[in-house]
């Protein structure tokens, strides 16, 4: 699949190929929504949508062949799990019992093929979502787009589905995009990484490179780490808004840039410590957050600061919500990438 579509929110150009499974990322009101609504034939696009050899950016959402599964299921509460998995059969003209016979065999795939009888009320959030997943491949689709699929389930479940949506998914001959605001969940099932934000893409890149350089500093703090934006200058970077951070590898002056470091790699100290090659900020305590055996700390400074300390740490140091305190990161710690 390859598509280039333009929204008055969303501008963007898109490619996957069968078996692959591409996660669409952002923060809310990206477009990450309209995008999949676009590509299904449900949101007005110009542009192209191209499967295989056709291009479907004028037909229909039903003459597409496109496969969707929305975040709220929707499924028929009067139909069975078999009739609402057979629907998409059926609403492309084949027999009952041919679209039954092949909704009952993604139904057993997928694990709720004893369920078939049952109507939504009967059955779990992953159960349905399951039936809803079912529905959608039943048809045979070349695109399949799944909008946040997991989000309504509990941690158990949702491991459960994922590994459902994972063997399923890079086994079949459809190309596959799943929006999703979970970190795990970009990195369990996706092949490439597109990154939306205000209606633009920013980044399109495997989990491995979006991990390691992320392009915007939502995807940096979705990822656990300290993200500033800014210019570069000699030293590092500028920081909007006000501070600087020092860089072991600067880039050339005057260039929009993030400054990227883990939490990890902050020290928190009671009174300003002492040397060179590293940023240090004033701040106030803002927020402790239990981590494991360690505890995150938010320090509101210029700039803010996050850092993650062992919880001897924490108590040794008197860290108090609102307590002053000085966070220190070395210059070799800081990663600037272009943006």
């Amino acid at each position: 699949m390859r598509a280039s579509i333009q929204t008055p929110w969303v501008t963007a150009d898109v490619r996957a190929e069968p078996g692959e499974v591409v996660a669409v990322i952002g923060p809310n009101g990206a477009g990450k929504s309209t995008l999949l609504r676009a590509l299904a034939g449900l949101q007005p696009a110009t542009g192209s949508i191209l499967l295989g050899d056709r291009d479907v950016i004028g037909l229909p959402a039903a003459d597409r062949g496109i496969g969707w599964m929305p975040q709220e299921r929707l499924l028929f509460e009067r139909k069975t799990a078999l009739a609402n998995a057979a629907y998409g059969l059926r609403a492309r003209g084949v027999g009952r019992r041919a679209a039954r016979r092949t909704a009952q065999e993604w139904l057993d795939r997928l694990g709720v093929g004893h369920l078939s009888a049952r109507r939504p009320a009967q059955l779990s959030g992953g159960q349905a979502a399951r039936v809803a997943l079912a529905r959608a491949l039943a048809p045979a689709p070349q695109l399949l787009l799944l909008d946040e699929p997991l989000a309504a389930l509990d941690a158990g479940t949702r491991d459960d589905i994922r590994r459902v949506l994972r063997s399923t998914l890079t086994r079949g001959p459809a190309a596959t995009i799943v929006v999703t605001h979970d970190v795990v969940d970009v990195i369990a099932l996706a092949d490439r990484v597109l990154v939306l934000e205000g209606g633009r893409l920013m980044q399109d890149a495997t989990p491995a490179a979006v991990t390691a350089a992320p392009a915007t500093a939502w995807v940096a703090r979705l990822l656990g780490k300290n993200a500033w934006r800014g210019t570069t200058d000699a030293t590092g970077l500028l920081v909007d808004g006000g501070g600087h951070v020092t860089a072991a590898e600067p880039r050339s002056a005057g260039r929009a840039a993030l400054a990227l470091a883990e939490p990890s790699a902050v020290t928190l100290h009671r009174k300003r410590p002492e040397g060179s090659a590293r940023t240090v900020i004033e701040g106030a305590v803002a927020e402790l957050r239990p981590l494991g055996g360690r505890v995150r700390v938010l320090v509101h400074g210029q700039p803010d600061v996050t850092a993650e300390v062992t919880a001897a740490a924490a108590a040794e140091l008197h860290l108090a919500d609102g307590g002053p305190v000085f966070a220190s990161l070395k210059a070799t710690e800081v990663t600037i990438v272009d943006v």
